[in-house]
């Protein structure tokens, strides 16, 4: 089946504007709750995959953005505290 154009891209367009939006208002759960939210809808789409590369694939495609957007998120609330003080 066939998926929406560019949907994938969008999809992380939007996780990483989630993570930062929890990050910024302090509720870094809501991290682990988008993360673990992809997980329940990606393990059908993981589990059907017969080839273990799609699934590497995916899997570091994933946390690769929420590392880059925790990362990025933590430095800006970072640097937004040090021009406060």
């Amino acid at each position: 089946m066939k998926g929406l154009p560019n949907a994938g891209k969008w999809i992380g367009y939007l996780e990483r504007i989630l993570i930062l939006t929890f990050i910024f208002t302090g509720n870094i759960e809501g991290v682990g709750f988008l993360l673990a939210a992809k997980s329940v809808f990606r393990f059908g789409e993981l589990n059907r995959a017969k080839d273990i590369k799609t699934t590497e694939y995916v899997l570091i495609g994933t946390f690769a953005s929420f590392t880059i957007a925790i990362m990025l998120g933590f430095g800006v609330d970072w640097l937004m505290e040090m021009n406060l003080e």
